[in-house]
């Protein structure tokens, strides 16, 4: 029996009492995997991505391990809910127009000082002045760098847009004009280098296109640690006080570890190592968040037809965004049709083996947007289901 195999009757014996479909964590991959992430990290503090899992239980469990420490959120509304929730360092990852939730930061000093807020430009501080309704407690303020790799001038750029702030100056001038501004503080800075830690590197069936990108993020890993290195120095001469530079990603966690610079890591997806991440030389992890959808008919030799799955990734559109079946191993959809909403036909040999009611095992492409489809995560620890937790859905949440 394969791994693949012993998985897959581990997850049907565990679950066996559970109708499909549903969704699972694997609590022994999940821990090894957090283990990983650990190791690559060589020692430096490892901020857990929210997005990325979008479970209490689950956040908790790996905050618990020594070498993970704090947050990053993605809302504004639920930065407030974890601080809320009790936990204590919260780094909201992306601006927010959130104006009812400033209020309520700005109003609480608990909250205040629990959840560091994102900027890259002079108009979200007077946003969040303006939404202030009395509220007087001092934000704390991180600023965001852009990471995107330029070349020939500026001609080429390669990495997402996100940030405008790509220079020490530009860093710099934006944290004056914060000093500036009373009720305001930075505390930290950020960079998440995706075009390095999100794009796999290894893709099946592409050498030349995987060669291009490792050429590609080599040269993007030796330009951000120089840049990013002069930008802390132009940023500590005007914020001295600065307590955190955040870099990294599941895909980069050991190259941006090494820089002296950075003093803590951002990652989550590699907990539950989605798809994508199965085309990495970085590191290899374990598939720890899988879901189950039931076999409900058996349309002729060689296929069956489940309940659902369709729930494509974000990103730009296209088959690696969506789920894959992943055991019995060897199905695959029908190219006329794909992923359905309500129905899927898988073909392949080991259809013929399925029978009426029996689960089919997937994939989500990306972490913890599976969770949006789920209100419960069920536990397995061996052959057996040790709880039941709820996902932010389940917990009457859907931040974005």
């Amino acid at each position: 029996m394969t791994a693949r195999a012993a998985d897959r009757a581990r997850y049907d014996r565990a679950t066996a009492h559970l109708d499909a479909p549903l969704a699972i964590v694997d609590l022994d991959a999940f821990d090894a995997n957090a283990e990983d992430l650990l190791r690559r990290a060589g020692g430096k503090p490892i901020r857990v991505a929210s997005k990325s899992v979008r479970c209490r239980a689950l956040l908790e469990r790996v905050l618990a391990r020594d070498g993970f420490a704090g947050i990053m959120s993605f809302t504004l509304a639920e930065s407030l809910w974890l601080a809320r929730s009790g936990f204590d360092d919260v780094l909201l990852a992306y601006p927010s127009a959130d104006r009812a939730a400033y209020a309520e930061l700005t109003a609480d000093p608990k909250l205040a000082a629990a959840v560091t807020v994102m900027i890259d430009d002079p108009a979200q501080l007077r946003l969040i002045d303006e939404a202030r309704d009395g509220g007087r407690e001092t934000v704390r303020v991180c600023l965001e760098l852009d990471t995107s790799l330029r070349l020939l001038g500026g001609r080429v750029r390669v990495g997402a847009r996100r940030s405008p702030l790509h220079s020490p100056a530009e860093v710099a001038d934006l944290a004056r004009v914060v000093a500036d501004r009373p009720g305001f503080e930075v505390v930290g800075i950020m960079a998440y280098e995706g075009h390095v830690a999100g794009v796999g590197d290894a893709v099946a069936g592409h050498p030349l296109r995987s060669r291009a990108v490792r050429l590609m993020q080599s040269t993007a890993r030796r330009e951000l640690a120089r840049r990013r290195a002069e930008v802390v120095r132009a940023l500590r001469a005007v914020a001295p006080g600065l307590e955190f530079v955040n870099g990294g990603g599941t895909g980069s966690v050991q190259f941006t570890a090494a820089e002296d610079c950075v003093t803590e890591i951002g990652a989550g997806s590699g907990l539950y190592v989605p798809r994508l991440f199965d085309n990495y030389t970085s590191f290899t992890g374990r598939p720890a968040a899988l879901f189950a959808q039931p076999v409900v008919r058996r349309p002729g030799v060689g296929v069956v037809t489940v309940l659902g799955g369709g729930y494509p990734a974000s990103g730009a559109a296209g088959p690696d965004r969506l789920p894959v079946p992943y055991l019995p191993e060897g199905l695959r959809y029908d190219p006329q049709e794909g992923p359905g909403e309500v129905q899927t036909p898988l073909l392949g040999s080991p259809a013929d083996d399925l029978l009426i009611g029996d689960k089919v095992w997937f994939r989500h492409a990306k972490a913890g947007e599976l969770c949006e489809r789920f209100a419960q995560l069920h536990l397995v620890q061996g052959d057996t289901v040790a709880a039941t937790v709820p996902t932010y859905r389940g917990e009457g949440h859907t931040f974005l």
